[in-house]
């Protein structure tokens, strides 16, 4: 089958690497010229965990193409996906400028029958607004399906290849039967493709990621109180975990979720809530919670430091919102370092991934270390933001022998409390007792 992919980033670019790795011939389009010669000369230009390795075999086999021409990367395309864009704006709407636009060029040069499909996360009605964009000039017949994301950032190959359910929005019997064959070889294992009309697609993709949101915030509040109450939130989570009605996945607490997709989509249907007069508390409150949970650790760390942290060295374990990318959108990390900087600390960082990206962004503003533990040097602190699997078991002793104080302040709870306590550090984690350093 031959597809066309509008839109190179992160969903783009996963989508038709990963289509082509069943056999379709693939043409990737943007209007970005420089990111366009990167991935036709074999560069992949976001980082996400066996992304490159498919990338490159189907480069090879030349079944993925990449042009800058939008007629020239639909030219015989059965389907269209639109994966573009869809910034919020400053009330939270998304913005589906990009969309939209491409929509009216569509509707100019296509020649025959397509299926026109909206990847992107969009808000409920804008399959129908796209039609009517493709329709404005549109000469053939076409359809637009809703057929969104379901990609978890640092596990999207899997996620793609294998997902647990594919969620398609149409009602026509054509589009159905195209999008049926495409998706055919990646269900072979019995998960479901779940056929059903635009809007509730486009409602589903908005409902199952404010849901999850609303689980992590839940337990981070549960965490909060248990900081209160004297109770640990490790066993309260076990505890809730094995009811299989709640389940084990997303009741880890934390500072707070980010990234491109929590964030934005509870914004959006917060927004889109109302826009038809509808007060979703539950989605006010998340927001509310998790704007807090960002900077929980922070009177932690001045009451460390006697609320004063003018010429303290504080280093940054983990810049990225989560492992595993390079994804640095609404990242905990960063609300930190701005507290921190305007209280007059200094901030030295480390990510595996993600300094690059918080380099263009902050600039010198704060350092950035060659290894986790060159951020030590002469520090005060160490704050854990992101729970990359390498800080998971560190070397206890060299991090005591470089700071100046054994102070750790873990905002992803990858720590032993009783462990920490015989080492003797202060160490304050989310919803467990704080170890405090014995005198």
């Amino acid at each position: 089958m031959k597809i066309a992919v509008i839109g190179t980033g992160y969903v783009g670019l996963v989508s038709g690497t990963c289509f082509a790795e069943t056999g379709n011939q693939v043409t990737c389009v943007d209007i970005d010229k420089k990111k366009i010669e990167k991935l036709s000369s074999g560069e992949i230009t976001i980082f996400e965990p066996g992304l490159e390795k498919l990338f490159l075999r189907n480069q090879k086999e030349d079944r993925l193409r990449f042009t800058t021409s939008l007629e020239e990367g639909i030219e015989g395309a059965e389907i269209i996906f639109l994966a573009l864009p869809t910034p919020p704006g400053e009330d939270g709407s998304a913005d589906l400028k990009y969309i939209l636009g491409v929509a009216e060029d569509l509707g100019k040069i296509i020649k025959e029958y397509k299926v026109i499909v909206d990847k992107s996360t969009v808000p409920v009605g804008t399959a129908d607004k796209v039609q009517a964009a493709i329709a404005k000039n549109a000469t053939v017949e076409f359809d637009v399906v809703s057929n969104p994301e379901f990609l978890r950032e640092g596990v999207a190959v899997e996620d793609f290849m294998k997902p647990n359910r594919v969620v398609i929005g149409t009602t026509s019997e054509r589009a159905k039967k195209l999008m049926n064959d495409l998706y055919a070889p990646f269900v072979r294992q019995g998960n479901p493709l779940i056929f059903m009309d635009k809007r509730s697609a486009e409602l589903t993709k908005y409902a199952a990621n404010s849901f999850l949101a609303t689980k992590i915030t839940f337990m981070n509040e549960i965490a909060n109180l248990c900081e209160l109450l004297d109770a640990d939130v490790d066993m309260v989570r076990r505890g809730m975990g094995t009811d299989e009605r709640i389940g084990r996945r997303f009741l880890f607490p934390g500072i707070g979720y980010g990234g491109s997709c929590f964030p934005k989509d509870v914004q959006a249907l917060a927004k889109s809530s109302t826009e038809v007069k509808y007060e979703f508390k539950i989605l006010d409150a998340v927001m509310d919670v998790n704007e807090k949970q960002k900077l929980h650790l922070m009177p932690f760390i001045k009451s460390y430091f006697n609320n004063d942290l003018k010429g303290k060295k504080i280093a940054i374990w983990g810049l990225a919102f989560k492992p595993n990318t390079d994804d640095i959108r609404e990242a905990p990390a960063l609300y930190m370092i701005e507290e921190l900087l305007a209280a007059g600390a200094t901030v030295a960082t480390f990510d595996p991934e993600a300094m690059k990206n918080v380099k263009k962004l902050l600039g010198d503003a704060v350092t950035f270390a060659d290894s986790q533990y060159d951020t030590l040097k002469d520090a005060d602190a160490l704050v854990i933001a992101t729970e990359w699997s390498e800080f998971r078991t560190p070397d206890f002793q060299k991090i005591s022998s470089m700071l100046k104080n054994k102070a750790i302040f873990d905002g992803r709870n990858l720590f032993d409390l009783v462990q920490l306590e015989d080492l003797g550090y202060h160490y304050v984690s989310i919803g467990r007792r704080v170890v405090t350093q014995q005198t």
